[in-house]
């Protein structure tokens, strides 16, 4: 359903599409061919290679979906992708918050490893550095995103269309995207205004999310003809909310008596319109699959970028509002939240969908988490893997063991480190250590899934082995560059409202700014 002021912003959107078309031209004509693959030949029960679209809705919790039984939020599409394909019930984000998990999600590393392990928002990741953008560019995909980056700003060694992606049209740091009436997106380091905004936070003529919705929808019809890999990572239902008064989704939670909010007292009520919107885009881009006969061709992946946060919490909602982190049916509830390295703060949504090649209906209890996305999409596309990196391809676990090859692997342990906060799971055992120089926390998660019952005074051995670990696990950084001082402000200074951010570009300090290496293909433009 497409509301009343969609001619204004589909001609926006036209615009913008003719004025990044030449980008995506010159990327067409340059596209190598498929790499040999990593993992070995094809087994015969393999299927051809698959498009690839992959959601990344931003701070989205693992039960504020209604196929989890929540009683507010309303998401029928993105339930009949557990229906027809598999839910995981432990695949982990790379982080707790934003940026870090996105950069184990697009390198395969996790935060011990990774160039970008906090939260500033403008951080980037190193030039030149292997992203599954650049993999399966590699192996002959055209890849768009749509959406909030969030791994690196423009004037630095991380914008996505030095790391594989022909197109990038959304918002590169994460300040600029905390507003939906921005007065301009990006697309390839360009600005690109948006009509009507006066930098009001929360009001505007052009909602961004309409934009980026349409720049998506627009890129797949352009490739169908392609192998094409098409991420979007979504910025509803975080940031500072605002939503068009004439949106669909807004007139289903406008008139419900719910007065809680952080910035207004309608604040949790967009909250749920904007996750309902979120569910009505995914579905149209179904939908768009199904038209263009590319349904069977196409694997869809979903999934959180970090754990949910407890938004407009008072006392009668002690868990937030929408209690993303609290199991509608038991009433349990995961530990911490967004920031933290308890389940709470990890825990996302899950879900894949490819029809005819994985069975619908299926609910997994692999342990996996964001580094095994690069691996798995690789050896789906039949492109050539990086070496250093800490993933495990779960194409077994999709497909069986009989279409893959192999049985399915298992990660000897899985690590976190965020802020001095640092985390290590194996098995049933993960240990927490939730400051620097802290004591360790040991919990058996498949006794104890809300982590209460440490068990580091029984279990002395099974701490000392994990801590080992998280020492093996941990290098010290190797950060990316900023080229452009001032270009990363701009983007920041916009006019959002604390706590996210309002010219917080003065408050950090990045790293001096450094010369672009001439003639460099993976400098910033």
């Amino acid at each position: 359903m497409r509301v009343p002021r969609i001619a204004c912003w589909l001609a926006i959107a036209a615009g913008l599409w003719t004025a990044c078309a030449g980008v995506t031209a010159l990327a067409a004509a340059s596209q190598t061919q498929p790499r040999s693959r990593a993992l070995g030949p094809t087994p015969a029960l393999r299927p051809a290679r698959p498009n690839i679209v992959f959601f990344v809705i931003d701070e989205l919790g693992y039960y504020e979906l209604s196929c989890m039984g929540h009683p507010e939020l309303r998401t029928p599409h993105i339930d009949r992708l557990a229906a027809e394909g598999v839910r995981f019930t432990q695949f982990l984000a790379g982080s707790s918050v934003c940026a870090p998990s996105r950069a184990c999600l697009m390198t395969g590393k996790h935060t011990g490893h990774t160039s970008l392990r906090t939260n500033a928002g403008w951080e980037p990741i190193r030039a030149g550095e292997a992203t599954v953008a650049s993999v399966l560019k590699g192996a002959g995909y055209v890849c768009g995103g749509f959406g909030k980056w969030g791994c690196g700003a423009r004037g630095t060694s991380g914008v996505p269309e030095t790391h594989g992606f022909d197109r990038f049209f959304g918002y590169y740091d994460q300040v600029h995207a905390h507003t939906f009436f921005p007065t301009y997106l990006i697309c390839n380091s360009r600005e690109v205004p948006l009509a009507g905004n006066t930098g009001n936070p929360r009001q505007g003529k052009t909602f961004s999310q309409y934009v980026i919705f349409e720049e998506a929808r627009k890129f797949l019809i352009e490739n169908k003809d392609r192998r094409f890999f098409l991420y979007l990572p979504w910025t509803p239902p975080h940031g500072q909310w605002g939503i068009p008064e004439d949106d669909p989704s807004w007139q289903l939670y406008k008139d419900k008596p719910w007065q809680a909010g952080m910035f207004t007292p309608r604040d949790a009520r967009i909250y749920a319109a904007m996750v309902h919107l979120v569910d009505r885009q995914v579905g149209e881009i179904l939908r768009l699959l199904e038209d263009l006969g590319l349904e069977e061709k196409t694997i869809v992946f979903f999934a959180g970028d970090n754990g949910g946060y407890t938004y407009f919490a008072d006392a009668e909602h002690p868990a937030g509002w929408f209690a993303p982190n609290v199991d509608p049916k038991t009433g349990k509830r995961f530990r911490g939240a967004k920031g933290n390295l308890y389940e709470g703060g990890l825990r996302v949504p899950f879900l894949v969908r490819w029809p005819g090649q994985i069975a619908p209906g299926r609910i997994s209890h692999h342990l996996g988490y964001f580094p095994d996305i690069l691996p798995t999409l690789a050896e789906l596309a039949g492109a050539e893997c990086p070496k250093e990196i800490d993933g495990i391809s779960i194409v077994p676990e999709l497909l069986g063991p009989d279409a893959a090859g192999r049985p399915q692997a298992q990660h000897s342990f899985l690590y976190w480190e965020l802020g001095g906060q640092t985390a290590v799971r194996q098995g049933k055992w993960k240990a927490v250590r939730p400051r620097p120089n802290a004591p360790w926390e040991l919990y058996d998660l498949d006794r104890d899934i809300v982590e209460k019952h440490d068990l580091t005074a029984s279990h002395p051995e099974v701490v000392a082995r994990l801590a080992a670990l998280a020492d093996q696990a941990h290098r010290p950084i190797e950060p990316g560059e900023v080229y452009d001082q001032a270009l990363v402000d701009k983007d920041r200074t916009v006019p959002v409202q604390s706590p996210w951010g309002g010219r917080a570009a003065k408050k950090t300090k990045p790293a001096k700014p450094k010369e672009r290496p001439a003639g460099r293909a993976d400098a910033a433009p």
